[in-house]
């Protein structure tokens, strides 16, 4: 359960006229800093990019503090054309697909990647073989490392910036996964929802959510910051009954949900967090979250320049002027569905919402195939904008114009 090891360069493959590109496993700091690092020159023309905390993504490859690493396993790999790093990409194994019946099925994520078809080929191969070497034919992608997680490659709505915890990625890439043998495995979509001049949903959604509360038992209330511990444990708990049986859904264990909180909590208001009870019991919940990603874009990745906090006071500053929520996850109790909770919730998390100065809300990711929360986000007010696709792909395939190796890890 490790992001790094030790391991011989690998040669995986050359275009035509090309020098050859090495694959490397990440063994050390240096390439770690490499593999963080490479964005800033993939993206370094893209003006929507928004840098993500180099510290943070350390803490996220560090086994020591992420604590999927207790779950699952993690090969980080590096594509250099020479000295330069023109590519990474992680080959990842959570143990919880197979327990769910995809026995045959690895993962990949974090992949970057210049357009350059040798090099995406070079990097999925490794991937697939190292995969490949545990018994997993099949791979699935990108997961971050799972869908608690970044998941997903944007195909279509590239003229605005990425929300928090949503991918953003050069148009090219979904050429790069097709040329190399990826199809599309599901789509998640993703609506904003622009805020209406009173606050109020379209008035088809709010007697919807009327219905709701009037029904005997039925309440709403906010997030209590008094006992956060004990209503998001609710929220977990909710989350793993309600999304267990979504496509490629993992559950998320203890110490992965609490550090998954203690991320959010700087950002997290409690009127945003809507927990919906039938007779007393909890039945649903809605999690929403101011955009920090307004705020990191001010910040540029980094919190301090030469020892002075410059990216923690631009930070500040900007976080005062976030305009844009997010639905991070609203999940439903099987037995409590069909009474309109989603719309009950999300009415009062957009009230909340107008109260504090916001001005749209996006709604990510839903499932394609998740008619009945699709429609809510339709009814809502909500304007599809933007697609990331998971694609999947079994064995190797080296696109046109690209010369395989054959090679030991």
């Amino acid at each position: 359960m490790t992001a790094r090891a030790s391991g011989p360069a690998v040669t995986v493959g050359h275009s035509a006229d090309g020098p050859p590109v090495m694959v490397t496993p990440v063994r050390d700091r240096a390439d770690t800093t490499a593999f963080v690092r490479l964005p800033y020159a993939v993206y370094r023309d893209d003006p929507l990019w928004v840098a993500p905390l180099e510290r943070e993504r350390r803490a996220f490859l560090d086994p020591g503090r992420n604590p999927f690493f207790e779950v699952g396993t993690v090969q980080l790999f590096l594509a250099r054309r020479g000295k330069t790093v023109v590519g990474r990409i992680a080959a990842v194994v959570d143990p919880r697909h197979q327990e769910r019946g995809d026995l045959d099925c690895g993962q990949f994520g974090l992949f970057e990647c210049v357009d350059e078809p040798a090099v995406a080929a070079a990097l999925f191969d490794t991937a697939a073989d190292w995969l490949g070497e545990r018994g997993l034919s099949r791979m699935l992608g990108p997961l971050s490392f799972s869908v608690n997680d970044e998941c997903g490659l944007l195909v279509d709505g590239y003229d605005c910036p990425p929300t928090m915890l949503m991918p953003h990625n050069p148009p090219y890439y979904p050429r790069l996964f097709e040329d190399c043998g990826f199809t599309k495995a599901q789509d998640l979509l993703s609506w904003r929802v622009p805020m209406p001049a009173d606050g109020e949903p379209p008035a088809g959604f709010r007697r919807a959510a009327q219905r709701a509360l009037a029904a005997p038992g039925v309440r709403v209330r906010a997030l209590d910051p008094d006992r956060l511990d004990v209503d998001m444990a609710i929220v977990r708990d909710i989350y793993s009954d309600a999304w267990s049986q979504n496509y490629a859904a993992t559950p998320m264990t203890d110490r992965e949900f609490t550090h998954f909180v203690r991320g959010v909590t700087p950002i997290l208001r409690p009127e945003l967090v809507q927990i919906a009870e039938v007779h007393g019991e909890p039945a649903g919940f809605l999690l929403c979250l101011p955009d920090s990603n307004q705020a990191l874009r001010a910040a540029r990745g980094r919190l301090t320049s030469y020892g002075v906090p410059i990216g923690l006071v631009r930070i500040a500053r900007a976080t005062r002027r976030i305009q844009r929520t997010r639905v991070v996850a609203c999940g439903i109790k099987r037995e409590h569905r069909n009474r309109g909770l989603a719309a009950a919730m999300f009415a009062q998390t957009q009230r909340a919402s107008f109260r504090l100065g916001h001005t749209e809300t996006e709604i990510s990711w839903v499932l394609e195939d998740n008619r009945h929360s699709n429609g809510h986000a339709k009814g809502a007010g909500g304007i599809l904008f933007r697609i990331h696709r998971l694609y999947e792909r079994t064995g190797r395939s080296t696109p046109q114009g690209v010369q395989p190796v054959r090679y030991t890890v």
